[in-house]
């Protein structure tokens, strides 16, 4: 069947629809991870048991039952309405663009074009990753008897810009673009590559199998490439300032430093098997949604 090409609106709504599939089925994982990177802060006032993200998971339905594992998930699909669209339309122009005669882009020029594209989507969904992280962190707060900081997406968005100032709502965001660069450095050019190798080698046609391989492959470099970022990005936006207007962290730098020393390196990748697998799961549900839907209204492949 002959392939036509699509325009721009109609990859944002297959890419917001696949997106928002994909972060419904894992964000229980993400909360896991959240509350996992936060969890330690408290090593430089005393002491903390350890834990892990089975025993994160069974406090969390014990203390607020199973939609307690969906707490912030309106500001997670808020997020990705702006973020992943951004992402993969930006990424499929840059890399179209430099492609010379139809032929291959490099493995580098995919990592460069998929790190700039996560860097401009992550600039405009940072306010609603704020928000997600600080709602997920929220938990812990109601858990001890507190009353939840926000009420909900739009309240939070209210209360941060009042409290913080509208520069308050792109809080960590340095961090936040590290970490997005890393990502869709991995992410994007993994799959793009991985999917190629796996169709140009004969190891599968361009269906499922081809894209579970692929998506496998951009969920692990992903991960590792982007947790040590990660981690300081989620502590630098969880965090407020005090009553006499202090904040733990100064910086992106001076949290990375006070992490590895109180808690070692092996801090910064905290979370690291939650992250994975959210990722992996995100990866597989995402892609193959998408490149389902694409398949589904008559356009060329991913």
């Amino acid at each position: 069947m002959k392939r036509r090409r699509e325009g721009a609106p109609t990859k944002i709504l297959l890419t917001s629809i696949s997106a928002m599939v994909a972060e419904t089925t894992t964000f229980p994982i993400d909360l896991m991870k959240t509350r996992l990177q936060l969890h330690g802060e408290s090593l430089s006032l005393g002491s903390t048991r350890p834990t892990n993200g089975f025993r994160v998971a069974s406090e969390i339905v014990r203390q607020q039952g199973p939609l307690g594992l969906y707490k912030g998930l309106s500001p997670a699909i808020l997020r990705h309405l702006f973020y992943t669209p951004i992402r993969i339309v930006g990424y499929e122009h840059l890399r179209n663009s430099l492609k010379s005669d139809g032929g291959a882009l490099s493995l580098p020029a995919k990592a460069l074009s998929g790190g700039l594209s996560g860097v401009i989507a992550q600039l405009v969904a940072s306010p609603a990753d704020l928000v997600k992280v600080r709602m997920q962190a929220g938990g812990r707060f109601v858990s001890q008897g507190f009353q939840p900081r926000y009420s909900g997406c739009f309240d939070a968005l209210n209360k941060i810009a009042r409290a913080e100032g509208v520069g308050g709502l792109w809080k960590g965001v340095f961090p936040n673009v590290q970490r997005a660069f890393l990502v869709n450095m991995g992410e994007l050019a993994c799959y793009d590559h991985a999917k190629r190798f796996v169709i140009k080698n004969q190891i599968s046609d361009d269906n499922i199998y081809a894209h579970t391989l692929a998506s496998i492959m951009s969920g692990l470099t992903a991960t590792a490439l982007s947790c040590p970022a990660d981690v300081v990005k989620t502590r630098m936006m969880n965090q407020s300032k005090s009553k006499e207007g202090k904040v733990m962290y100064s910086s992106s730098y001076d949290c990375l430093v006070k992490t590895v020393k109180i808690e070692g390196l092996r801090a910064l990748w905290k979370g690291f098997f939650p992250t994975w697998a959210r990722l992996g799961p995100w990866q597989f549900v995402f892609w193959v949604s998408y490149e389902k839907f694409r398949q589904i209204a008559g356009f060329s492949s991913f």
